[in-house]
C-alpha cells in the first residue's frame, strides 16, 4: 500500500500530511461536509507504509485521509477510532504527536 506523502512546516512543527494514493485527486462531499483532495495542500510524494512509519514520529501534527492512512494511525495509537470523521465513506483523522503519544 502506497501514500502521497506531504511536508507542510510550521512554527510549532511538521504536519505531515499522509492521503491514501488513490484517492489523491478527489473531492468528497456529504452534507455540509467535503474532502478536497484535489488541492495543493493534499500534492507530495509517493511513499510506503515503512517510510511513513520512519518519519512520523518527527512530526507535530498529523492529517490523514483514507481507510490505509487512518489505519495506520490507529494500529500506531495515534487516531482514537472514535474520533474519526467520515465523508462519503472515506474517513479522515488528525492528531497531535506529543512526547506522550
Amino acid at each position: 500500500m502506497n501514500f502521497i506523502v506531504a511536508k507542510k512546516f510550521s512554527p510549532e512543527g511538521l504536519i505531515l500530511v499522509v492521503t491514501d494514493k488513490e484517492i489523491v485527486g478527489k473531492i468528497f462531499e456529504e452534507g455540509n461536509k467535503q474532502l478536497d483532495l484535489s488541492k495543493k495542500f493534499y500534492s507530495g510524494d509517493e511513499r510506503d507504509v515503512e517510510a511513513v512509519k520512519a518519519i512520523i514520529l518527527e512530526s507535530y501534527i498529523l492529517h490523514l485521509t483514507g481507510e490505509n492512512a487512518v489505519a495506520l494511525g490507529v494500529e500506531l495509537g495515534f487516531v482514537d477510532p472514535q474520533r474519526i470523521v467520515w465523508v462519503s465513506n472515506v474517513p479522515h483523522a488528525e492528531a497531535l504527536i506529543t512526547s506522550e503519544s
